[in-house]
């Protein structure tokens, strides 16, 4: 087995292959000289068994020479999923497909718990897999980090608490992990994302959004990060359009969010804003409105920015896009899907304002994982090429784009 572009996926010949053709030039003239029929015939079925259920070793991926992302437009980025990506093979193929259609830059989910599941001891290998072949293939990540290891969170005993419950009092702790992750990758990391969408009550372990405890949180891990690498960029906010108002139990409206982050203090503790704005079935070009969700709805954000007097920083979406799932009533259809997202980048471009547009999602380990996910996806599971991801990768590399008029 290999794959085109930036590496190689050399088979393995199992052990036990070896191990069998040994044993067969050794026991079978002892058997024929030595043993009964029956042993003989015992002796030749276990070593055919032993054929039939071999199991072939994990194909060992190669790198190749390192690559150079082509594209016409740094704006275009996608959002990867390679977080619960088992074969290595898959990872690269990922990304050899990422870096093919044009994109530069991705944004990559580590999660706390994968990586420190023991106060003050990490396991950095599948973290170093995925910056290893991203780094080989020209790639800029963008690191999320979040999630809540079970020794941050309180016994089960005590309080019933989800992965994304982080204690008050081990915000230090999260903040020692992102200076260790930031120390470990810095010069590679196009930035790291302080939590996921902590307006929503969801992300914020079942609890009533709180940004000032958020204000903290960025606080102390951006002063982490920055002793750690002080060139390293850190977003905060990653923050999940919604217009749930102030006070209620599963979100807060994301510029009143945003708000009380700046009343809190937070405007020293983030070079840029990550954001999230997806359109559902309405169109790019639908005016911004807070009682709507839609893709310019981002503005809103960028307004609050600039009141606050923060509008040299950039923003960062790094979670887009529109979904062509034919059993959602909030998709759109395929050739719709491929419109929109087009005119999106094309918006998001002219904003002088906007560093990135990150599209949710590009491949999923497992369709069935999550199945309104699998049609976000550009590039199915098994790695199917859908009409999206060719006419993202024509309008990235200047080509003629396909399926538009």
């Amino acid at each position: 087995m290999h794959s085109s572009g930036g590496g190689r996926v050399i088979p393995r010949r199992c052990v036990s292959d070896g191990f069998t053709a040994t044993m067969k030039a050794w026991l079978l003239p002892l058997v024929r000289q030595q043993a009964p029929r029956a042993l003989r015939l015992l002796v030749l079925l276990g070593l055919i068994y032993g054929l039939l259920t071999a199991r072939p070793a994990p194909a060992r991926v190669v790198l190749g020479p390192p690559q150079t992302v082509q594209t016409v437009n740094l704006t275009v980025c996608v959002h990867t999923r390679l977080t619960d990506e088992v074969e290595e093979w898959k990872i690269q193929r990922t990304l050899q497909l990422v870096r093919e259609m044009g994109a530069a830059t991705i944004v990559e989910f580590f999660p706390w718990p994968y990586i420190e599941r023991e106060r003050g001891s990490y396991d950095w290998e599948h973290a170093d897999r995925i910056m290893r072949h991203a780094e080989n293939q020209g790639l800029t990540v963008l690191a999320r980090l979040g999630l809540v290891p079970d020794w941050a969170r309180p016994p089960v005993q005590e309080k019933v608490t989800t992965l994304t419950y982080l204690p008050y009092e081990r915000f230090e702790d999260f903040a020692r992990f992102v200076g260790a992750f930031v120390a470990r990758y810095g010069e590679r990391l196009g930035g790291v994302i302080i939590w996921n969408e902590p307006n929503l009550s969801y992300e914020w372990g079942d609890r009533g959004p709180d940004p000032e405890a958020y204000t903290e949180l960025l606080r102390l891990s951006y002063q982490a990060a920055h002793a750690a690498n002080p060139q390293v960029l850190v977003l905060g906010g990653a923050l999940a359009p919604t217009t749930e108002p102030e006070g209620s139990g599963s979100g807060m409206n994301e510029m009143r969010y945003l708000e009380r982050m700046y009343q809190a203090g937070a405007a020293p503790y983030f070079d840029a804003l990550a954001a999230h704005t997806y359109g559902f079935t309405a169109a790019p070009s639908d005016p911004p409105d807070p009682a709507t969700i839609n893709f310019r709805r981002v503005e809103l954000l960028r307004a609050v920015m600039e009141r606050y007097g923060d509008g040299d920083k950039p923003v960062y979406i790094t979670e887009s896009g529109w979904s062509d799932d034919p059993r959602w009533t909030r998709a759109v259809r395929p050739g719709q899907r491929i419109a929109y997202t087009l005119e999106a980048l094309d918006m998001a471009t002219a904003w002088p304002w906007v560093e990135r547009l990150c599209l949710w999602q590009f491949r999923q380990p497992a369709d069935t994982f999550n199945r309104r996910d699998a049609y976000y996806a550009l590039v199915s599971s098994d790695f199917v090429i859908k009409p999206i991801y060719e006419a993202v990768q024509a309008y990235a590399r200047g080509w003629p784009i396909p399926y538009v008029q």
